[in-house]
């Protein structure tokens, strides 16, 4: 196998990760940021901590990428799979961080995956597909919206009598903990997406087998490209999801990251499934917002990040495709 496509592919799965940190910063700090519960730069730098201490939780969710979703031929042909998969993942990040728009980066690395798979005429496994990828897509921003909005119930019933001056002060430092919940979970589950990654394409250079534990210097210089990319930040998401679908105040900014974190966790260790950390925590704002009144969640901003959702998956797909093509006539 050529040692040099190997190191050019884990390079482009690596700064896939730098694109994932940077585009979903958003997700786990947004919230704590509209509500001046962190200052963004602490918030950004927290997060990195957290990103990079929840990628050494676990290994279910890396396993089910790197085993669960397409057929991984060796040689040429495999690792430009791999290589074409990538580049529609960081295709599309790119194309939806410059029009701030908060789309799942898990969704289109698996797109780009599947995408380039049938234009290289290797196998998909549907099965996979659809158990652990499209049904966790659709069902999961349900579960957050619901989740959300009971949270938030639960939280104004609770403090009903208390002050309201000191109960947002209250959750301004609660939100801290629910902040870091976030960043943790979102390391559990983004960061394992690029272990799996690489160790297919060193499964296909011949140098790891499945089943073979993830080597260590895989989780750490995974869990750093993500860290560094959070902490680069991604400002325009942060917009969208602090500001644009609902003004959030710190009770319902810490109901939201409390609502998105256990979800990210319950579904990393129980399910081992790679939900999308976008869909979770803009689910549970809006469910958190209808909590106000129905009609303060903006929801022509949430109706064209629904959209951007459904169509990741088979735009990444198309690019992949195209970006197979190009390897295939310049290097296969």
């Amino acid at each position: 196998m050529d040692t040099f496509a190997l190191i050019v592919t884990i390079l482009v799965a690596l700064f896939f990760t730098y694109t994932n940190g940077f585009h979903d910063s958003a997700n786990a700090i947004a919230t704590s940021v509209s509500t001046r519960a962190l200052t963004p730069r602490a918030a950004l730098a927290m997060a990195a901590v957290m990103n990079l201490a929840g990628a050494f939780l676990g290994s279910g969710v890396a396993k089910t990428v790197s085993e669960g979703l397409i057929e991984t031929p060796s040689g040429g042909t495999g690792m430009g799979i791999l290589f074409a998969a990538l580049i529609g993942a960081i295709v599309w990040n790119l194309t939806t961080w410059y029009y701030g728009l908060p789309s799942s980066s898990s969704h289109a690395l698996f797109g780009g995956l599947v995408g380039a798979a049938l234009a290289g005429g290797t196998g998909v496994h549907w099965n996979g597909v659809v158990d652990k990828i499209i049904i966790p897509m659709v069902l999961s921003p349900v579960v957050g919206l619901i989740v959300g909005y009971l949270a938030m119930l639960a939280i104004m019933w609770i403090f009903r009598r208390a002050n309201p001056h000191k109960a947002k002060r209250g959750f301004r430092i609660a939100q801290t903990v629910s902040a870091a919940g976030m960043a943790l979970g979102h390391g559990l589950q983004d960061a394992q997406k690029t272990m799996g990654v690489v160790v297919m394409a060193l499964v296909i250079s011949g140098n790891e087998t499945f089943g073979d534990p993830i080597p260590v210097w895989v989780k750490i210089v995974s869990a750093v490209m993500l860290s560094l990319g959070t902490y680069a930040g991604g400002w325009r998401i942060m917009r969208t999801l602090g500001r644009k679908i609902i003004e959030l105040d710190p009770p319902q900014g810490f109901a939201a990251e409390a609502t998105g974190a256990s979800i990210m966790f319950g579904t990393a260790f129980l399910f081992k499934a790679p939900i999308s950390t976008t869909h979770v925590i803009t689910s549970a704002i809006m469910g958190v917002g209808a909590t106000k009144r129905v009609n303060a969640v903006r929801w022509g901003v949430a109706k064209n990040i629904v959209l951007g959702w459904f169509i990741t998956m088979p735009a990444a797909a198309l690019v992949a495709a195209l970006a197979f093509g190009v390897v295939k006539l310049v290097a296969l």
